[in-house]
């Protein structure tokens, strides 16, 4: 955008009108552009929000690691985890380049005053709970995650490149998962039903409330933070799963969902949106053990924090005593 200090010279409203021409011609935002307030206020929420849940979202697959039911298994399952971290570091990173400080993130997760994707407050009590985590959770990630590769803001859309190819391959494994476990034995099949019927609401839950009552989307959309409201987004996941449903030969939980010929699309029953508000206001199945176990992994990692600094203060300290020296 090439707006300098100098150009905030600008009225207020023809800075507006500017900073919306430059994204409606589709160029991106960079951290040294002017922006509006509100679209810096948006961004650090929405960025710090998805840092969360990709942190928090390591607990109920890193619950499974040891319990994996095979060397392979388990191998798959670290790296996934591991993946899921760098995520949040990369997103992190991009909060920072709008003036956010990464501490000030992290207190807000730990008090609660920050929020985090509902879906991670349900429990994994079976490994096929892992399968149906990859397959609909980050297969839903991938339908709302995709389009935020064309972002308006630059360092966002860039971090959501890599993000984007590692969830789709987190998205394969699940569905593997879930594949080998509906050609078993009548056993496996049933637990794979069985985590089915567990995540596919949250799954539709978690692309946000419907697009009446979300009070965000319309500015997001117009400065194409978001290129698609939540109910779209909704509908593209309910119709790119269906049929992967029917080729597992599971059946999805839901006596409304039919094709719909006029429309082009499946319709689905309707989703119980006081549950989705009881697990954002801290009710949910286990938003309280996720917390107290985040909560519990940061003070046990104080240690290494203060080492690190420490560290990094005495080679400061170094490199300071050798300019002087010279």
């Amino acid at each position: 955008m090439s707006q300098t200090v100098a150009d905030t010279a600008e009225t207020p409203v023809s800075l507006d009108r500017r900073f919306q021409d430059w994204i409606d011609a589709e160029r991106k935002i960079e951290p040294r552009d002017w922006m509006p307030e509100a679209y810096r206020r948006t961004l650090i929420r929405q960025i710090s929000q998805h840092a969360h849940s990709e942190i928090i979202g390591m607990q109920p697959e890193g619950n499974w690691i040891t319990r994996a039911p095979s060397l392979r298994r388990k191998v798959a399952l670290i790296a996934k985890v591991q993946d899921e971290a760098g995520h949040g570091l990369y997103l992190y990173s991009a909060a920072e380049t709008l003036g956010a400080s990464r501490d000030d993130m992290v207190a807000d997760l730990l008090s609660g005053k920050a929020k985090y994707s509902s879906i991670f407050n349900y429990p994994t009590p079976s490994w096929a709970d892992i399968g149906a985590i990859g397959w609909l959770v980050d297969g839903a990630a991938i339908c709302n995650q995709v389009p935020l590769c064309r972002t308006s803001y630059g360092p966002y859309a860039r971090a959501m490149v890599r993000v984007c190819k590692e969830e789709s391959f987190h998205q394969r494994q699940g569905y593997e998962i879930m594949m080998a476990l509906a050609q078993g034995t009548p056993e496996q099949k049933q637990m794979a039903q069985e985590a089915l019927n567990r995540w596919w609401i949250p799954s539709l839950l978690m692309f946000g409330p419907p697009d009446d009552q979300s009070p965000n989307s319309a500015q997001s959309m117009k400065w194409k933070i978001k290129r698609h409201s939540n109910d779209d987004l909704r509908q593209r996941f309910v119709d790119m799963t269906v049929p992967q449903a029917e080729f597992l030969g599971l059946t999805l939980p839901d006596p409304d969902l039919k094709w719909n010929e006029e429309r082009g699309h499946y319709d689905f029953g309707a989703l119980p949106w006081d549950e989705f508000q009881a697990v954002l206001k801290g009710h949910g199945p286990c938003n309280r053990q996720r917390m107290a176990f985040r909560n519990k992994t940061f003070a046990d990692g104080a240690w290494v924090r203060e080492a690190a600094s420490a560290y990094a203060e005495k080679q400061k300290a170094r490199q300071a005593a050798a300019v002087k020296a010279a």
